[in-house]
């Protein structure tokens, strides 16, 4: 950030934690940071953990973010805000947004859910202000690197269709030990609803969706060998913007190997098909440990022929580890989600962007190249 902002940040967790903890170390001139919970002691708790945290001085109060009602207090500082980014599960942001429209704030969220962002594209059509959806790592960051590597791949081989787009992102331990082979590095219930909501790809260049879980392959991505499978969400709208232009698109979830084995047997002993998503949740967590020692594994690539007919294919590969910002040690999946939220925030803000703004419609080259997202990803030669 060039200018002094006022920040909201909705939510207390971790990702809430590691943005506000980013925007206090990183930015040129320290933002006031609000951070807002339904747990007003623990948005206090988290307000002065960033402030303890950081080695530059900044504001940064916790509020109580009451989770039906509009408050004096909640009135108060939406007024003052410029930004919120909202850090809250996915079915609470079309009330965020909504806020963020009604007090001319701009807006940018993580979330995966496809109907919560249809309903704020819907209420954002017209706003003055920008809102950026889906800015995390997948969706986000895994969107912009793929549909970079397509556009730069379409630009150098002279062509404007290629044979395959794919893209992948695992959140996971160091070490795996059976029989889950996995560890808990994020949301539990975020884990269980990408297994089983259908997913959204391109198949002989239409969209199309199928069921999660339904195309698994094994993958070896510097030198280590992974699982692949279909997994909800991670596609943000790459399908709708390259419909017609990518015979084969897909997002997939990397995994320890052995790790969708297990999840196939318990999903053999779902009893309730109807509350599927909570049951494979519950019995995920009675047997899957939290685990702090993290890593992110990305990868994309994309396949097709140039203007003379060879089959060309381009690759990239990161991994991303834990990361001392300030004077805290920050988790892989806190830094690897909170950068790319984190640069959302400054396009917003110092740029004339109104209305909505999804993954496809933002300039990857200088996305990638921003200041938050080198930090965690390091240069991208596209």
């Amino acid at each position: 950030m060039k200018k002094h902002h006022n920040i909201i940040i909705a939510g207390a967790g971790g990702i809430a934690e590691a943005v506000g903890l980013l925007l206090l170390e990183w930015s040129d001139v320290t933002p006031t940071l609000f951070i807002g919970d339904r747990n007003h002691p623990i948005a206090n708790e988290v307000a002065q953990w960033i402030e303890d945290g950081a080695t530059k001085s900044g504001i940064v109060k916790g509020f109580h973010l009451h989770e039906t009602e509009l408050t004096e207090e909640m009135k108060s500082i939406l007024t003052q805000g410029a930004i919120i980014l909202d850090c809250l599960p996915g079915s609470q942001a079309p009330r965020i947004a909504q806020f963020a429209k009604d007090y001319h704030l701009h807006y940018a969220n993580l979330t995966e859910y496809v109907a919560e962002t249809d309903a704020i594209i819907t209420l954002a059509k017209n706003s003055k202000t920008g809102f950026i959806l889906q800015t995390g790592l997948a969706p986000g960051y895994i969107n912009l690197l793929a549909n970079g590597l397509f556009q730069q791949f379409c630009k150098d081989f002279e062509v404007k269709k290629v044979d395959k787009l794919e893209f992948k992102v695992g959140a996971l331990t160091i070490n795996a030990v059976a029989p889950h082979y996995y560890g808990f590095t994020w949301s539990p219930v975020g884990v269980a609803t990408e297994y089983l909501k259908d997913t959204v790809v391109l198949r002989d260049f239409a969209k199309t969706k199928l069921p999660s879980l339904s195309e698994r392959a094994t993958i070896i991505i510097d030198g280590i060998a992974y699982e692949e499978d279909l997994t909800s969400g991670g596609a943000a709208d790459l399908p709708d913007a390259l419909q017609g232009k990518v015979r084969s698109l897909d997002y997939k979830t990397l995994r320890h190997p052995g790790h969708y084995a297990w999840i196939d047997e318990l999903l053999s002993k779902t009893e309730n098909k109807e509350n599927a998503i909570n049951e494979l949740q519950q019995k995920m967590q009675e047997v899957i440990p939290a685990n702090e020692d993290d890593q992110i594994v990305l990868y994309a690539a994309v396949e097709g022929r140039d203007s003379t007919g060879m089959l060309r294919r381009r690759e990239i590969s990161k991994r991303i580890l834990p990361q001392i910002v300030g004077k805290r040690k920050l988790r892989a999946i806190q830094t690897s989600t909170a950068a790319p939220l984190a640069q959302a925030a400054q396009l917003l803000l110092e740029s004339s962007l109104t209305g909505v703004a999804l993954q496809s419609q933002i300039d990857s080259s200088a996305f990638l190249k921003g200041n938050y997202v080198v930090r965690v990803y390091g240069e991208t030669k596209l």
